[in-house]
């Protein structure tokens, strides 16, 4: 069973940058795909980014310019790097993986206020 940890949420003042970091407990292989999303207080939870094995990369509009997913296939690994971060971000984010199964990381917090 894969488990993935994430870490590098935290409080950052707008216009503020923040990498979240998502690593798998073993050997992926470079396979399947990766995503981040994000849940606001009193949304539903919206993908933000995902990343193909190819590493072509998808972004919704509202962090299109601003936000990077990459991927370190010989780690087993994904980032997410948030630039000009905006209050608008803030939420809990969650890393996931699809590939033999879909699966989630346990959430950290991404808070943006001055």
């Amino acid at each position: 069973q894969v488990h993935l940890v994430e870490s590098g949420g935290g409080l950052v003042q707008p216009g503020g940058s923040l990498r979240l970091s998502c690593v798998a407990s073993t050997y992926l292989r470079g396979i399947g795909e990766w995503a981040w999303h994000r849940q606001a207080p009193g949304k539903q939870r919206e993908r933000v980014a995902l990343i193909d094995p190819d590493g072509t990369a998808t972004y919704i509009g509202a962090v299109k310019g601003r936000f990077t997913i990459s991927r370190d296939d010989d780690k087993s690994a994904a980032y997410l790097q948030m630039d000009n971060l905006k209050p608008d971000d803030t939420g809990v984010y969650y890393c996931n993986w699809l590939g033999a199964m879909n699966t989630w990381g346990q959430g950290t917090q991404v808070t943006v206020s001055s």
